[in-house]
């Protein structure tokens, strides 16, 4: 959690209509395909509202996916402004023990800016082929691939790019990327513990793998409305606000679909523009939104496949609750609204906490995956259920690795052992059992639905985890946390 509270306002004190966010939260709360984790909006730089569905909460750090990026524009915005980076220089500059394996011309034209706005000249991702070429150095992988077209002409998202931004700064400055933010920009905002996905170690990924909070979000949005400054003190210089939210080069398709999308608007250094304002923007609904016209920033995470819905929902019911001035007569709507955010819960499973006729067949059953592979999860093997100490308990099984999942008799249990999680469960059928696994620090949860009559399980992902392996990385990882000594 962070070190200093936001300051905090009510919503029509600072001319934000309360039934605009309750409109918002009725579209996101009955869509089946949005599920809901944190939302803060901040107003003329004041909190006006925030909340978390449980069990999901405040000071839990959250995988972002790829608004990482943002971050990592911000770590390069101060390098840019120490002088250790320069944004005209070619990359290949930085590197000069691949300059006699980088012979395409296009590639040693490439700039700092060209791979800071996505315009390295490749047409599509090269995320495999870099780190196919060189898993231990995956910048020279990502050199070695030529450009389709000259640097700066053409728009392709591509996490090399961002990848080898990160490894610029981290390389001029010596440190991770997390170390060089903390006194800079981590310390200063009052974000407390982070924790960022490395590879190779010591390097942190840059383009994706940042877990923090929903506050840290709205942090970084804030500082970025305020035009890098914080609480009267410069952090980013002015010129890199300017430049890393502004689009450098068109990504529109020209059609009446890519206009309506806040995908085709433009992007800047690791933003995207958006058909309002700016954004920092990760897989399945991690949003950092910044309304400049409106001195507004909406933080969320999420776990969708739908995210332009959920942006959709935000210009449908917040924009227009964000009025000119302060709003007279609302403390009711304001309260109501309040009272709402205090109780946000995702759904626990509609089931019976035990099998309703005779539970013997179930004590030590054994379940194996239906058609003989797991699909959705290849190295789950096995679950094993079991009664002990009055409690049901469901065991993922994968190698000579176990995650035991105590069923609670109603809502949500959750677990802070080493993969933070919570789970809610039991059985829709006499010879059904359904459990749901939500992975506390990550958008991801997982079902499990074991068949007594064959048994054989199903395991389903309803967001299909981008960082993929054995259950057990599924949580923030301790190589890079604020006072932790690095694991493996």
């Amino acid at each position: 959690m962070s070190t200093r509270p936001l300051p905090v306002s009510t919503p029509a004190e600072q001319g934000v209509d309360a039934r605009g966010i309750q409109a918002f939260l009725d579209v996101i709360e009955a869509a089946p395909d949005i599920e809901p984790h944190s939302l803060m909006i901040l107003r003329h730089g004041r909190l006006v509202a925030s909340g978390w569905w449980a069990p999901y909460t405040a000071d839990r750090l959250h995988l972002l996916y790829s608004l990482s990026k943002s971050f990592t524009s911000t770590a390069a915005g101060v390098a840019v402004a120490e002088g250790l980076l320069d944004l005209d220089a070619p990359v290949i500059s930085y590197f000069p023990e691949f300059e006699a394996d980088i012979t395409d011309p296009r590639s040693r034209a490439m700039l700092v800016r060209h791979i800071a706005s996505m315009a390295s000249g490749h047409l599509a991702e090269t995320n495999d082929e870099a780190f196919g070429l060189d898993r231990a150095e995956p910048v020279r992988g990502f050199l070695l691939i030529p450009p389709d077209r000259d640097p700066g002409t053409v728009f392709a998202y591509n996490q090399p790019t961002t990848y080898t931004l990160a490894a610029l700064v981290q390389r001029l400055s010596g440190r991770s990327l997390t170390e060089y933010l903390r006194p800079r920009i981590l310390d200063p905002l009052g974000i407390g513990e982070v924790a960022w996905t490395q590879h190779p170690r010591g390097r942190d990924l840059g383009f994706s793998g940042l877990h923090a909070t929903t506050d840290a979000i709205a942090r970084l949005g804030l500082l970025y409305l305020q035009d890098g400054v914080w609480e009267g003190r410069r952090l980013l210089p002015s010129s890199w606000v300017a430049g890393a939210t502004r689009s450098h080069i068109s990504n529109a398709d020209g059609t009446a679909e890519g206009a309506a999308s806040d995908w085709q608007q433009g992007y800047g250094f690791q933003f995207w523009m958006s058909r309002h304002g700016y954004r920092g923007d990760g897989a399945y609904g991690q949003f950092c939104v910044v309304l400049p016209e409106h001195d507004t920033v909406i933080a969320t995470t999420a776990a969708t496949e739908q995210m332009q819905k959920l942006l959709d929902a935000m210009w449908r019911h917040l924009l227009p609750a964000l009025g000119p001035g302060p709003l007279a007569g609302r403390a009711e709507e304001d309260k109501a609204l309040q009272d709402r955010l205090d109780r946000l819960t995702l759904p626990p499973v509609a089931a019976h906490p035990g099998p309703a006729a005779d539970p013997g067949p179930w004590q030590r059953a054994r379940f194996t995956p239906r058609g003989g592979h797991c699909a959705n999860q290849p190295t789950l093997t096995r679950v094993e259920v079991a009664r002990a100490d009055g409690a049901w308990t469901a065991t993922l099984v994968e190698g000579e690795e176990r995650l035991a999942l105590r069923l609670p008799d109603s809502g949500w249990a959750v677990d802070d052992g080493t993969v933070p999680r919570a789970v809610s469960g039991g059985w829709t059928a006499q010879d059904t059992l359904h459990v749901d696994i939500v992975f506390l620090e990550t958008p991801h949860r997982l079902t499990v639905t074991c068949a007594l009559d064959d048994g054989t399980f199903t395991a389903r992902w309803h967001t299909t985890p981008l960082h993929v392996g054995p259950l057990r990385r599924h949580r923030a990882p301790l190589t890079s946390r604020e006072g932790s000594a690095p694991r493996g």
